[in-house]
């Protein structure tokens, strides 16, 4: 096992596809000669060149055309757009032509196109560049969204991603890229579809992906050493399609459910794990689920505003004391 950076892991699996295969490429602004705003394609450009490590002009809906197009063709790209916020761009491509082609023309068509993104609330950088945005593609008939919430399966997703003939987006998060943790050595492939128990717990079931797994792991300690309560942890890595069978097999198990998401509230992750919950195992319940969320404002630049509109594992701890009346 090689103990490196998340943004380490995502570099890795793009070296290793590109070699791999020569119509695999990278596009983006920044992501050439400078190596990527957060580094994940550093050393690329030297590497393979400005033919398949591609510079672009800051036009998210351009250049993301452009790549779906290819895609029709049989190129793979991978297209990294800056910041999230800066999608909202290239939704008409993104949704109207990757996310619809192959039912529209039959099967005829495919696009074989990986888009990734970081997004988040990410210290002080204001309401534009705060987005967080998970919601809006999952929503997105005919387009596969994960998010990966550490270096193994931000190395693992993005290898199954470039090898997927289905678009997909990779929602990753700003404050993780720095984030060290264990990857294979050998080539690894992460499941696109499913999620992870990465705690086993009896009394209640925390739901989270990306970067509020981590509240949760950390709220699940406190709520164990003071308040006896053993909390089952459980990454949604795959936001489209959710896994109903897991989400539902682990609420069963506990009985309980707190979904912890760095969103606002409305038409969120949570809100759709709550309607699983309640399709699925409704009369398993032992008490009503609880959504732990940020705060429905944009959000706000001063540092004290912005920790006072995202929630934390101190939050998911005391939705579950709430919820056993401690």
């Amino acid at each position: 096992m090689a103990n490196i950076m998340y943004w380490e892991a995502i570099r890795r699996a793009h070296d290793e596809e590109m070699e791999r295969d020569p119509l695999v490429i990278c596009m983006g602004e920044d992501i050439g000669v400078a190596g990527g705003t957060y580094k994940a394609t550093k050393g690329l450009y030297e590497k393979y060149g400005a033919e398949r490590v591609i510079d672009t002009p800051i036009s998210e809906n351009g250049y993301t055309g452009l790549g779906i197009g290819a895609s029709f063709l049989g190129v793979r790209p991978i297209i990294e757009i800056m910041s999230v916020n800066f999608a909202w761009l290239a939704m008409d491509q993104l949704f109207n032509s990757a996310a619809k082609v192959r039912y529209m023309s039959g099967g005829q068509l495919a696009a074989p196109v990986v888009v990734r993104s970081p997004g988040g609330t990410a210290h002080q950088l204001g309401a534009q560049h705060s987005a967080r945005m998970e919601k809006v593609f999952m929503g997105i008939a005919g387009l596969r969204v994960v998010t990966p919430s550490n270096p193994r399966q931000a190395y693992g997703l993005l290898k199954s991603a470039v090898r997927c003939n289905d678009p997909v987006f990779i929602n990753e998060h700003e404050l993780m890229y720095n984030m060290k943790g264990e990857v294979p050595d050998e080539e690894y492939f992460h499941p696109l579809e499913g999620s992870e128990v990465v705690r086993e717990g009896r009394d209640v079931t925390l739901f989270g992906y990306n970067i509020s797994v981590h509240w949760c792991l950390q709220a699940a300690e406190t709520l164990s050493k003071q308040y006896g309560i053993e909390a089952e942890v459980v990454d949604l890595y795959a936001l489209a399609p959710l896994d109903r069978a897991g989400i539902a097999a682990s609420v069963r198990k506990t009985h309980r459910a707190v979904i912890a998401e760095e969103d606002e509230a409305p038409v969120g992750v949570g809100a759709e794990v709550m309607a699983i919950i309640n399709e699925e195992c409704f009369f398993d319940l032992d008490a009503q689920p609880v959504r732990v969320t940020a705060v429905n404002v944009p959000m706000p630049y001063n540092h004290t505003l912005e920790k006072a509109a995202i929630p934390s594992a101190g939050d998911v701890v005391a939705a579950v004391r709430k919820m056993f009346g401690k």
